[in-house]
Order: structure tokens, then C-alpha cells, then sequence
């Protein structure tokens, strides 16, 4: 990925992290509904036993709702991330290439499959088409995981929009770590 373009993901992210309401203490159920009220469309969270090998967390998005599918065999650590992840593809209004038998999709189905057996066929299919993410949607997703992470670390839920000098600061060091998640080359300096 060009600079540019890591320049720009950096800058969205931080944008979209920053204008979040966080709860305080953080909760992820209050967060989630939060941010479906915000949305004006319901987001369930559904806790599943993933298969091994299967995907950590899947969002499914259906004409009545969105659906975050997490693990209950991780730490609560990790749930918090995969949740993230999956808000962060929310936020960002990933929609996953159209196209039947996109890249991933049959592993993706008999995962679906296997964590919810009560869906048709049908549906699982529909909706993987819209939930099979390409490499720039799945940084761009995990970036705004951790942004989101690091303010629920810092206690920053009803702090208003980062200053515009904090956010210059922070993005020589938000571009390394973009780089380290993603095997992009090390920096000199600032981008």
C-alpha cells in the first residue's frame, strides 16, 4: 500500500475512533447498543463455540439486522478485539465483494454452517457474499479495533474528538504500527 493511501487509512480511523461515545466503565453490550441506536439499526452479539480453524469472529448483515458472531472459547481480552474488528467493518461500511464464490466464502460457509445450523442455506450464502472482506477493508478494520482499544484503555469514553495537534502526533507512531501489523516496510521520521 502506497504512503498515501496509509496516510489516508490512519486519518480515517482515527477520525471514526474519535467521534465514538465510549461507556464508562467500558461494557461491550452497552457499547454495542450505543452504537446500534446511533445507527438506527439493530446489532446483535451472538456467542458461539468456534470450531477450530474457523473464523475468530464473523459479521453477518441481514435486511432486519447486523449480526457479531464471537467466540466464547478465547480470552475476554481477545472477545473484545474480535467485537472491535467486526464494529470496525461497521463503521467503515465494508459490504465485501458481491460476487457468489468470492475469495474464502466456502471456508467461511462451513464455518457459518457450523455456528449457526438453524440459518438456510440460502441466507448463509447471501450474507457471506457481503461479509468476505479484500486485505485493505481487514487492516482497515483491525486499525480501528485497536484505536477503539487503546481509548477504552486510557478510560477516554466521554471525551470529546482527539485535538487535531494529538492526532498529527500520534500518526508517525500509528503508521508504524500499521506497518508492523501489516509487514509494510519501517520508517525514518515522520510519514
Amino acid at each position: 500500500m502506497p504512503d498515501r493511501q496509509r496516510r489516508q487509512l490512519w486519518r480515517r480511523c482515527r477520525r471514526l475512533a474519535d467521534t465514538l461515545v465510549l461507556p464508562e466503565p467500558f461494557d461491550d453490550g452497552r457499547f454495542v447498543a450505543a452504537l446500534a441506536a446511533q445507527r438506527g439499526r439493530p446489532i446483535e452479539l451472538m456467542p458461539v463455540n468456534a470450531p477450530s480453524g474457523g473464523p475468530c469472529g464473523l459479521l453477518m448483515s441481514t435486511e432486519r439486522a447486523d449480526y457479531i458472531l464471537y467466540p466464547t472459547t478465547t480470552t475476554a481480552l481477545h472477545r473484545r478485539h474480535i467485537l472491535l474488528h467486526e464494529v470496525g467493518h461497521l463503521l467503515c461500511g465494508h459490504v465485501g465483494p458481491a460476487a457468489p464464490g468470492a475469495a474464502g466464502a466456502a471456508i467461511d460457509v462451513a464455518a457459518s454452517r457450523a455456528l449457526m445450523p438453524n440459518l438456510s442455506p440460502e441466507l448463509v450464502r447471501r450474507v457471506l457474499g457481503r461479509s468476505t472482506y479484500g486485505a485493505v477493508e481487514e487492516q482497515e478494520a483491525e486499525l480501528l479495533a485497536s484505536l477503539i482499544a487503546q481509548r477504552v484503555a486510557r478510560g477516554e469514553g466521554t471525551r470529546g474528538p482527539a485535538r487535531s495537534d494529538e492526532r498529527d502526533s500520534d500518526l508517525a507512531g500509528g503508521m508504524a504500527r500499521v506497518d508492523s501489523l501489516f509487514g509494510g516496510k519501517p520508517r525514518r521520521g515522520t510519514p
